[in-house]
């Protein structure tokens, strides 16, 4: 088991970058995330399934169960955007196992089966023509250029992103696909899926236009205090052929589903908001039985995770 060490590696250009992109296009807000700004920390359990033993031989999967964190978020840098504002979506998920003392391995999704690009650069392009097409930018946009050239941004860009009736009702999916090995040394590829026990529930788009600036919170909140959110992991396994290291690829539903756990939230964390502050999610899962897929996008992504946790934790709020 490792962890990332935060205090040595030092933020690298395109991190920089990155967060200058962001800072751009939804302002500078101290304290807070770059991106997916405005959540809400939970703490609960984890508990894994029967069958998961056969995907990885990961140390969170090996116990009867385990203390997780879990962040549900809105998309946006703003964290006072209203939850049914089409720039808060896609939404996030952000999972924490506290395996021991400064031990931990996380998973963090959103709720988009897929992503715009397969690399930070172009995602860098991506982020920076969206902030340079702004209204009385010369036409084509900035934007509408990139997304000519660029079809799976376009396809990211169009696809239908529905609101939900709740967090609680929405399913997550991880970015980036991983390599799962077991105890006998046999590894698959998989991606993460974190889904609702019951089905998706989302809101017609004049029902979801009548709802208050933070119902998704405020459902939260409510359905916390009537008992336990629960929710379950599934890993997509990939088959022979399919690309495992490109977060743009779309695997077919009919890949088959191994069932990674379930998860009972049952709190808020307390002093939420400083705990948001401080804690820093990494999609590197720095566990054995569990690495990398070879995915461009997920050394870059970690260390943008860093900078801006570190910027984030010496905010003056």
């Amino acid at each position: 088991m490792t962890t990332r060490p935060e205090a040595k590696k030092e933020p690298d250009a395109i991190s920089r970058e990155a967060l200058e992109a962001f800072d751009n296009l939804f302002g500078l807000h101290p304290g807070f995330r770059p991106v997916h700004a405005k959540g809400i920390l939970l703490s609960g359990t984890f508990t894994p399934s029967s069958s998961v033993k056969a995907l990885t031989r990961a140390p969170h999967v090996n116990r009867p169960s385990i203390r997780v964190a879990v962040r549900f978020s809105d998309f946006a840098g703003v964290p006072t955007i209203p939850d049914a504002d089409q720039n808060a979506s896609p939404r996030g998920l952000a999972l924490r196992f506290y395996l021991a003392e400064h031990q931990h391995t996380d998973i963090v999704g959103h709720s988009f089966d897929g992503f715009p690009t397969r690399t930070v650069e172009e995602f860098l392009q991506f982020v920076r023509a969206a902030g340079a097409s702004g209204p009385g930018a010369p036409k084509p946009t900035a934007i509408e250029s990139f997304l000519g050239s660029h079809p799976a941004a376009l396809a990211f860009v169009q696809a239908p992103k529905p609101i939900p009736s709740s967090f609680a009702r929405d399913s997550f999916y991880s970015v980036s696909a991983y390599k799962f090995t077991n105890s006998e040394g046999v590894s698959q590829f998989g991606r993460y899926r974190i889904v609702p026990p019951d089905d998706n529930d989302f809101l017609e788009a004049s029902a979801a236009a009548k709802k208050d600036p933070n119902f998704l919170f405020d459902e939260l909140k409510d359905r916390l205090a009537r008992g336990a959110v629960k929710m379950r992991i599934q890993v997509q396994v990939a088959a022979d052929g399919d690309v495992v290291d490109d977060a743009t690829a779309h695997w077919p539903e009919e890949r088959p589903l191994v069932e990674f756990g379930n998860l009972e939230l049952n709190g808020l964390v307390p002093d939420g908001e400083a705990a948001q502050r401080q804690i820093i999610f990494d999609p590197i899962p720095r566990v054995d039985g569990i690495e990398s897929s070879g995915d461009p996008l997920l050394e870059p992504r970690a260390n943008v995770y860093l900078t801006s946790g570190r910027r984030r934790r010496s905010a003056v709020v």
